[in-house]
């Protein structure tokens, strides 16, 4: 890593050489009563061409005012891996984080599309949201709400209104991600698709959105102030029994391969493909008829004093290291700048040394320092940019400027599957995390599902289906 990027503005808005004044960055939410600094719609609005001018948002290699990101190809071809952290993400001390996996022949595009277009939609719902309280008289939107013991019956719905407003975000954004992917004209998702953990920090307050096997975790002090992992999402796997039950209702089918049988994958019920690893996903549509969905499931946790930091990351960490060992290392990094680095070279050691006939896994990391702060002097060996100094993305090519980039090859098993009964475990477990599902069902029986028994060392897909445009009538 490199160079800091400059993040000493806290302004919202960015000023150009000539003194004329660009859009906000983000919505101006939570200035209760400050009507003369509210915005038309349309100053709401972030657009993708907006996004390589914001001085506070970083999605290469590198760190930001009080976070650091890193990731590494691993050894079964492009890097699918993307992820993001966006500081000043909405005024009142919001950042917005995720990492997103990326599966298929265009796996890679899948998880860069989302990565741009995913925080963009959760801005434009919040702003509806909001907007919609404020012209019915509710209460306003507050950056971090804190219920003290004189507080009415008002203030405490004011801070369920909230926590309702940001679920409903979360899931309105996910489902409009997802409807954006099924419709995109230059990219097919068919067998194709993406994970995504997504955080947002406003004040004390953490909302979560999560589909897929990518996983946050938070290190936090305990009563004898040791640091502790806190695993604050579930791993939305195929063996996960209320993911399984609802796979098998939609006629979908999920059991383990024998020469693999840690790794529960979904397939369709006429044909032994795709063998998809997890229970939801952006994209994967060859699948959404049978029990893959894109349904977040959201959490809200108010943080404290004795939370240090949170973990993104995708499962290329997760399948080698423990929330443990995780903790231990990004609490234990000489400088807070190179704790995504080190964690992603633990991680590759520990693919060489607990599976030396095993192709590694790519890895994305994104570490978040709760006290926003970062080292005084950087560390950093390669350059580190935000998107206010990265015209081009690189070898991330926007999704709709895929130069015919080889995609990565699907691994394809010339056996036959002989059994299709499925094998459901339940086992560890998880700690301080409450969820709230939206397909209709109840999370309670879940809460002490890991999701850490099933170590995935294969792509998250077998093989492709042998039709690719039309769809068997069912």
């Amino acid at each position: 890593m490199g160079c800091c990027v400059s993040t000493s503005s806290q302004s919202t808005c960015s000023s150009r050489s000539n003194g004329d004044t660009i859009a906000p960055t983000c919505l101006e939410i939570g200035f209760c009563g400050q009507k003369s600094a509210r915005r038309t719609s349309s100053d709401h609005v972030v657009s993708l061409h907006q996004l390589p001018s914001l001085p506070n948002r970083i999605f290469t290699n590198g760190k930001s005012r009080s976070s650091c990101i890193f990731t590494q190809q691993g050894r079964k071809g492009i890097n699918q891996d993307a992820m993001i952290v966006w500081e000043d993400f909405m005024p009142e001390d919001v950042t917005f984080c995720g990492v997103f996996d990326g599966h298929g022949p265009h796996g890679h595009l899948v998880a860069c599309k989302v990565r741009e277009a995913l925080p963009l939609k959760l801005l434009s719902f919040l702003h509806s949201s909001e907007s919609g309280q404020n012209g019915s008289g509710k209460a306003c939107f507050r950056g971090n709400i804190k219920p003290e013991s004189g507080e009415s019956e008002k203030d405490l719905s004011a801070e369920d209104n909230e926590n309702s407003m940001w679920r409903e975000a979360f899931m309105k954004a996910y489902k409009a991600m997802d409807k954006e992917l099924r419709s995109h004209p230059n990219l097919d998702c068919f067998c194709s698709g993406s994970t995504a953990v997504t955080i947002v920090k406003q004040g004390s307050n953490l909302f979560m959105g999560n589909i897929g096997d990518s996983r946050a975790i938070m290190g936090s002090k305990d009563s004898n102030h040791s640091m502790v992992a806190i695993q604050l999402t579930i791993d939305l796997k195929p063996d996960l029994p209320r993911e399984a039950e609802r796979i098998k209702r939609c006629k979908g089918r999920v059991f383990a391969l024998e020469d693999e049988p840690e790794v529960h994958r979904v397939w369709l019920p006429f044909d032994d493909a795709p063998g998809l690893a997890m229970a939801r996903a952006f994209g994967d549509f060859c699948l959404k008829e049978y029990g893959v969905i894109s349904i977040p499931e959201f959490s809200h946790r108010l943080l404290t004093d004795k939370d240090q930091f949170i973990v993104l990351a995708s499962d290329g960490v997760w399948d080698v290291l423990s929330n443990e060992e995780v903790v231990g290392i990004v609490s234990s990094a000489p400088t807070r700048s190179s704790a995504a680095r080190i964690l992603v070279d633990s991680a590759a050691l520990e693919w060489k040394l607990k599976y030396p006939t095993s192709k590694m896994d790519d890895c994305a990391v994104v570490c978040l320092f709760l006290d926003g702060k970062m080292d005084s002097e950087s560390d950093c060996d390669e350059p580190c940019f935000s998107s206010a100094t990265i015209q081009s993305n690189h070898s991330e090519n926007p999704v709709e400027s895929d130069d015919g980039q080889k995609p990565e090859p699907s691994l394809r098993r010339n056996f036959t599957v002989r059994s299709s009964e499925e094998n459901e475990t339940c086992g560890g477990g998880v700690g301080g995390v409450f969820v709230d599902v939206d397909d209709g069902t109840s999370a309670a029986e879940d809460q002490n599902w890991s999701g850490l028994e099933g170590v995935t060392r294969v792509n998250s897909l077998v093989q492709l289906p042998r039709f690719s445009e039309e769809r068997p009538n069912s």
